[in-house]
């Protein structure tokens, strides 16, 4: 082969090479659902997604343009390295260090839920942002004001015009791109999803099948797989605090919902600490110690958790040790790495 031959050849090596490093560096936007998931719930037909939809809804997102002084983002109180909740408080802190009484929920598999906040308050994804921009401890903000600064911004005209074709700067478009960038953060590439897709070489250790069999046994009614959760609302007998947070019956008015709470998904568990809707536990052994010793015998205690003498679920040490190796197969550290949703 000639030298010109050589130097084509070469050429065509090197672009070839630059072409896979580009995506790696920039994968494909796109909504996919995972084989081992069910059907989503989100309706996708009327917000179609796209890459300069999802790069200004993740624009948005990371944004304290959002607050009323322009401190506090969604990604505030949502780090992804956390799996998109609150690391390191027990409670949500928003504008001006104002303390709230819940902990940040996860942001992920969102297009799978059928109602948003601890309490259930909301039942569309592309209503939710509002809550927490309009929230005195949160954000502090009007969505009006958080408009009009979009729209006098020197970048968000533009950025709309690409993502909708129009500098118009809508309350539907700015939600429906928050959303898009919500939607995308689908974690499923947990080790528990490699065994259970039938990923070759992948099955789980005698510990960890004994700790999926004893969840199956005592957790799956509520944490229903491959979510992890049924999107219902439980009393799971925690004592009440100080600030009486009565749960979803502050949306419904229905006595038997009082000090019930949207049952959290389970994967992710060694990233989202701390647990429970005000962060009262710090780990999960102490979780565990509640549901085996510290269930309170409370209105409306969960029927799940009054099968024994005493209220709880009856675990042995030795269960625990096996359900929390189980639980550990669910944590899924490349969605924590992923660079499409980093900051």
């Amino acid at each position: 082969m000639g030298r010109k031959h050589w130097l084509i050849f070469f050429i065509i090596f090197v672009a070839g090479i630059a072409a896979c490093n580009k995506n790696d560096i920039a994968p494909s936007i796109s909504f996919q659902k995972p084989t081992n998931f069910p059907e989503p719930v989100y309706r996708f037909a009327s917000n179609t997604i796209t890459k300069e939809r999802f790069e200004l809804g993740k624009k948005l997102f990371y944004d304290p343009i959002l607050s009323a002084n322009s401190t506090i983002s969604c990604g505030s109180c949502h780090i992804q390295t956390s799996a998109f909740t609150h690391h390191g408080h027990i409670v949500s802190h928003g504008i001006f260090d104002r303390m709230g009484t819940r902990n940040s929920p996860p942001i992920m598999n969102l297009a799978w839920s059928t109602s948003f906040m601890w309490d259930g308050g909301i039942v569309d994804l592309d209503l939710q942002a509002i809550a927490p921009i309009t929230n005195h401890v949160e954000m502090d903000e009007t969505m009006e004001n958080v408009l009009n600064k979009l729209r006098y911004s020197s970048q968000y005209p533009a950025l709309f015009r690409k993502a909708y074709g129009s500098e118009e700067i809508t309350t539907s478009n700015f939600l429906k791109a928050l959303s898009q960038f919500m939607l995308l953060c689908v974690s499923n590439n947990s080790r528990y999803d490699s065994i259970t897709r039938g990923d070759a070489g992948k099955s789980f250790t005698a510990e960890e099948q004994e700790g999926y069999n004893i969840f199956k046994q005592k957790c799956n009614a509520c944490h229903t797989e491959p979510l992890f959760t049924d999107y219902s609302f439980h009393n799971n007998g925690l004592s009440i605090s100080s600030v009486n947070d009565e749960g979803h019956y502050l949306i419904t008015q229905n006595e038997a919902d009082k000090y019930t709470f949207k049952v959290p998904s389970l994967r992710n568990l060694a990233y989202t600490a701390p647990y429970m809707h005000d962060g009262r536990l710090l780990t999960l052994d102490g979780v565990l110690n509640h549901y085996t010793d510290q269930v309170q015998q409370t209105p409306n205690l969960d029927p799940a958790f009054q099968q024994n003498t005493k209220p709880g679920l009856a675990l042995t040490a030795d269960e625990k040790i096996k359900l929390v190796t189980f639980l550990n197969t669910l944590n899924d550290k490349s969605f924590l790495l992923d660079k499409r949703f980093a900051e």
